[in-house]
């Protein structure tokens, strides 16, 4: 099952990939690795999920925030890639969540990053992972998804 069928079937599309927020590329390729930009919970333009998790969102809305960042990075990938053929699977995954004081479950957060990717992407999506917490984030983004792929050359 093709990764686009994977996601209907979860009632989910491929936004179109957001332009970068500042004088950087969206994705880089070297080698086999293909280094994605730290993506937003960006729909349609706008940011969905503002504030920080703890305060001015609920864990699930933080953890829906990571999934809507992890679908921009999934979109990024194929756009660079033109598809997913070359994906061979994702090696590591930093996410970033806007914290309140006192808000310690960053890693439950970033799950929406990584159940996302495990239910498309299958034995591609295995990764090491870090989860860090800061007091805002650029836009007022509540959560920042960062991914290193592994990639099969061109």
């Amino acid at each position: 099952m093709s990764v686009q069928q994977k996601l209907a079937e979860l009632g989910l599309e491929l936004p179109t990939p957001p332009q970068p927020l500042g004088s950087y590329t969206a994705v880089s390729e070297t080698g086999n690795l293909l280094f994605v930009s730290g993506q937003v919970p960006l729909s349609n333009g706008k940011m969905a999920y503002t504030g920080r998790v703890g305060d001015t969102l609920t864990l699930e809305q933080g953890r829906k925030a990571a999934q809507l960042a992890a679908l921009n990075a999934l979109a990024q990938i194929s756009r660079h890639l033109g598809g997913f053929e070359r994906l061979h699977h994702i090696v590591r995954v930093e996410g970033h969540v806007s914290s309140a004081d006192g808000f310690f479950d960053q890693p439950a957060v970033v799950d929406g990053a990584s159940d996302l990717f495990a239910a498309v992407l299958g034995d591609k999506a295995g990764h090491a992972r870090s989860a860090f917490s800061h007091s805002q984030g650029p836009a007022n983004a509540a959560v920042v998804i960062v991914v290193i792929a592994e990639i099969v050359p061109a």
